[in-house]
């Protein structure tokens, strides 16, 4: 995107954050995902500047910001290091932000600032062995008892669940109600009853961990409920459309590092006499990335517009996800490709995006399900 479309606040915010990535990101990603480790030490720089903070008021320990400037961030910390942006996305867009949106003072008083300051990490568990795409589908059940509630199911692909102290947890109070009765609390690690089972062999972001939880008879407290009973749902679906900003402008960072990968690799690598890039479909291969990702920043900026001017935007937001995780599946295939057989072994970072980005298409609802909601505000029904 043009700097004369970002503000002179969102372009400073991204030229320390592209430092942070370029000097420390980067170089460290491939370690973190060949070993499967946590980037702990990425995650401490972040909160030393702040960014765990964006979007969050200074009243619990954050330091504001809009959607706009957040996609900055994320585009920049996912073109560094993939699985370091997923672990930050699942830790603020998703679990600090369920209870800075939607907790009480009490509630935003106990668990914000410490996840804000990174003391505590922070997870989102909605998805269940039979409600993936169908995620009402919920079968974890919450049950009133004795003054306050029993937690009974499974979750799977939990991201930051290894390491994860306070989790948003998703769960019904009647089955019968689909959406209408489900409810969202917040559980902590050391709950009674609760078991965190690592899981491992994912194909991409192997940096961040993902886990299955069980829960077996854990006492919940009544005051950990998140809004009212039932409203749970809504209260998801509210902030799994903010959150697709972020995906997309995740993407887009994807999408931008196998851009560069290309630009750096064709540069260099001479076949049949001349520099790879002189090579007319390489030229235009390029062009095409060049094109699209910027296509995709442009909508990522669009969403996080309309959503910072409290406008209707989730169809928007839809569509940033579905166009841009296509667009970083696209652009790491071709880097890819590009690369060569170069392209095809690790530790290349063609290498490590084609794995990383697969997951987009996927994860905080499918492409499939982006086109549902897409088609539905447009053709109704």
């Amino acid at each position: 995107m043009s700097d004369v479309l970002l503000t002179e606040d969102e372009l400073l915010l991204r030229s320390s954050v592209r430092e942070l990535a370029d000097k420390e990101l980067a170089p460290r990603a491939s370690h973190y995902d060949q070993n499967e480790e946590f980037p702990w030490e990425n995650l401490r720089r972040m909160a030393a500047m702040g960014l765990f903070g964006l979007t969050v008021d200074e009243a619990y320990g954050g330091s504001g910001g809009t959607a706009r400037q957040l996609a900055v961030v994320i585009e920049e910390i996912a073109r560094g290091c993939g699985a370091t942006s997923v672990i930050y996305l699942a830790h603020l867009s998703l679990c600090t932000q369920f209870i800075h949106t939607f907790g009480t003072e009490d509630q935003k008083q106990r668990f914000v600032p410490q996840l804000v300051s990174l003391d505590r990490i922070g997870a989102f568990a909605l998805t269940e062995p039979g409600a993936g795409s169908d995620a009402a589908a919920i079968r974890t059940t919450l049950t009133r008892v004795d003054g306050h509630y029993v937690l009974n199911g499974t979750k799977l692909f939990t991201t930051n669940a290894v390491e994860a102290d306070t989790f948003v947890v998703l769960a019904t109070h009647d089955p019968a109600q689909r959406t209408r009765g489900i409810d969202a609390v917040v559980v902590k690690r050391d709950t009674e009853g609760f078991t965190i089972n690592p899981q491992h062999g994912k194909m991409g972001m192997r940096g961040s961990s993902t886990a299955e939880l069980v829960f077996d008879d854990c006492p919940v407290p009544e005051q950990n409920r998140l809004g009212a009973e039932g409203e749970g749902w809504a209260q998801t679906m509210e902030l799994l459309n903010t959150s697709r900003v972020g995906i997309a402008a995740q993407c887009v960072g994807l999408a931008q590092a196998a851009y560069e990968a290309s630009m750096r690799y064709v540069g260099q690598r001479e076949t049949f006499g001349q520099q790879l890039g002189g090579f007319q479909s390489v030229r235009w291969t390029i062009a095409d990335m060049a094109t699209e990702i910027d296509a995709a920043r442009l909508l990522v900026h669009r969403a996080a517009t309309l959503l910072d001017r409290g406008m209707p935007f989730a169809t928007e937001a839809s569509m940033a996800k579905l166009f841009a995780s296509r667009v970083a599946v696209e652009s790491a295939h071709r880097a890819v490709q590009l690369h060569g057989g170069t392209g095809y072994f690790a530790p290349t970072t063609a290498e490590r995006l084609y794995r990383d980005a697969r997951v987009t298409e996927i994860y905080e609802g499918t492409s499939e399900v982006q086109r549902m909601i897409i088609s539905q505000d447009i053709l109704g029904g």
